[in-house]
């Protein structure tokens, strides 16, 4: 398995990784600007659209494709159907908590959570896979924990956001890096398996609340085509998370999170207490020690090889 660490060895890049990794990243820095075109629309409501229509689109692609043997391959594997029923619970909660956090107006702390996951990827290595932290590596997790906890002290009430967001996006990357199944057939399971619970709260939201769907155009177009939002930076992850090592992966993510931490600022206006200001400042401060040490390595390693 590929090393967690964002700044590892360097390895032959795969051009094609490298432009599905930014077109995924690139569109998940723009998703709050999706999202808030559904302010007012109940957040489950909104996910499980995105698990519906997703599962309409790939389903299309599948057959298209002719990807049927693999789709079933794959749901033979009890191994693949494991990994895949692990994954699939994991994004249905970064789904949801990342929605909720847009629609009430906790985008910095939704950028927070996704500049803290390169650094959840290095924990991830310690403790899953056993790895040695060198010095920057260390420096740089400590101090993305003085800023959580500065932040935690200072704005306690979304610091849950930032860690929900970074911790089950981390475990989903590792999760999908490791499960036996193409990204495809992979992505159209994880739907499938989130299928039914997210119909079954439609039906029940339709009898209590009632559903954003149908009720505008413009709610009704955009939770018709979120399943294409959804299913495209999550195809283009996968597949990119199978042809680069998980370290390429972690420098990747932070384009996501700065796209998100501008609009963040300039378009929902939101303010940046001193709180956000250290923390954000801690965790900066962390990956440019991190990014320095990696590109020092890797220039040694050049020069010794």
């Amino acid at each position: 398995m590929a090393r967690a660490d964002p700044l590892s060895a360097p390895e032959r890049l795969d051009r094609t990784g490298l432009l599905q990794g930014l077109g995924a990243y690139g569109i998940w820095g723009l998703l709050p600007l999706f999202f808030w075109l559904l302010a007012g629309v109940d957040s489950g409501e909104v996910v499980a659209m995105r698990v519906l229509w997703s599962v309409v689109l790939l389903g299309l692609l599948i057959v298209a494709l002719r990807r049927v043997p693999q789709f079933l391959a794959a749901i033979r594997s009890r191994r693949a159907m494991t990994y895949l029923g692990i994954s699939a619970a994991l994004i249905s909660v970064n789904w949801l908590v990342y929605v909720w956090a847009v629609q009430h107006n906790h985008v910095l702390e939704a950028s927070l959570g996704y500049f803290l996951n390169p650094l959840v990827n290095v924990l991830l290595g310690v403790v899953l896979l056993r790895e040695r932290l060198g010095a920057a590596q260390i420096a740089a997790v400590a101090l993305a924990a003085i800023g959580v906890a500065v932040l935690a002290a200072g704005a306690g009430q979304g610091i849950w956001i930032s860690l929900a967001l970074a911790f089950s996006f981390g475990f989903y990357g590792l999760v999908r890096k490791i499960a036996p199944v193409e990204s495809l057939e992979g992505l159209t399971i994880e739907t499938a398996i989130l299928a039914p619970v997210a119909a079954a709260y439609l039906y029940w939201l339709s009898g209590h609340a009632g559903l954003g769907f149908g009720q505008t155009p413009l709610w009704t177009v955009t939770l018709a085509v979120s399943g294409v939002v959804t299913a495209t930076p999550l195809l283009l992850f996968a597949a990119a998370a199978r042809r680069l090592p998980y370290s390429t992966l972690g420098l990747l993510q932070y384009l996501a999170p700065t796209m998100q931490f501008l609009l963040a600022i300039s378009f929902f206006g939101e303010t940046m207490t001193m709180a956000h200001a250290i923390c954000f400042a801690l965790i900066w401060t962390g990956l440019a020690v991190y990014a320095v040490s990696g590109i020092v390595t890797a220039r040694r390693q050049r020069v010794t090889a």
